[in-house]
């Protein structure tokens, strides 16, 4: 593994995509400042400032695209999760992607990417922000959501490359294992830390919303909703409204 680090550029995923041809496997992206980091369905993505993390891991476990590579959000999230928890934190996953204090303030979200040509994968881009190191008035001037940071719900700073190296330890770990087994190996963990799961939910799915009950999360880590006319939805795109 490589780390490459920046200092202040756009976006993480779109500097590793930019450069994918030269970039090798299980390379690192990491910039000390990101000016236009970007989330799922286009969000911006809040820079509050160095001691915070934005990186992307590059992958390239394949020349074709498999259906568990959709999992590798899921298994971050989990290593994350796990990872506030040794802070002493309630971590929960809201699907697909993001990471919630409590199941109700925002510390951390990946946006995954997938770069192919002529029908081969180039790379996959997973593309990862953590809130680690800010001052309360930041967090509550950003509008539209309920955010933290690490520092703030333990009182203290924390020292990003403490943190950083802990992530890679821990994903790799299993890494190989997750690519060969799929969603089941991890999927009873990932599922205990849901914050979404009994809920009546709305989520948006490119262009429309789909409502229902949120029943489970199948064993290909798809989301099960059950609409008001009793049928079941399979969802393996989506955010959470």
């Amino acid at each position: 593994m490589n780390i490459i680090t920046l200092g202040e550029i756009d976006s993480t995923n779109t500097y590793a995509k930019n450069n994918i041809d030269t970039l090798k496997d299980r390379d690192v992206v990491h910039a000390l400042r990101q000016t236009a980091g970007r989330g799922r369905l286009n969000r911006s993505f809040v820079d509050l400032g160095e001691n915070n993390l934005f990186f992307s891991i590059v992958l390239k476990p394949s020349q074709d695209f498999r259906s568990v590579y959709a999992n590798i959000t899921q298994y971050s999230c989990l290593i994350l999760c796990k990872i506030f928890e040794n802070y002493g934190l309630n971590a929960k996953i809201k699907w697909p992607n993001d990471v919630m204090i409590d199941g109700k303030r925002k510390i951390s979200g990946i946006l995954s990417e997938t770069v192919m040509e002529n029908n081969k994968l180039k790379g996959l881009i997973i593309g990862i922000g953590v809130n680690l190191n800010a001052d309360k008035v930041s967090v509550e001037a950003i509008q539209g959501r309920v955010v933290t940071a690490l520092n703030l719900e333990i009182g203290r700073a924390v020292n990003p490359d403490s943190f950083l190296n802990e992530f890679f330890e821990m994903f790799f770990k299993d890494y190989d294992k997750l690519l060969k087994c799929g969603f089941e190996l991890i999927k009873s963990d990932y599922v205990s830390r849901n914050c979404f799961l009994n809920k009546d939910l709305s989520v948006q799915v490119l262009d429309s919303v789909k409502a229902g009950y949120a029943k489970d999360i199948n064993n290909t880590g798809e989301l099960v909703l059950v609409t008001p006319e009793n049928k079941e939805l399979v969802l393996n795109i989506g955010d959470i409204l």
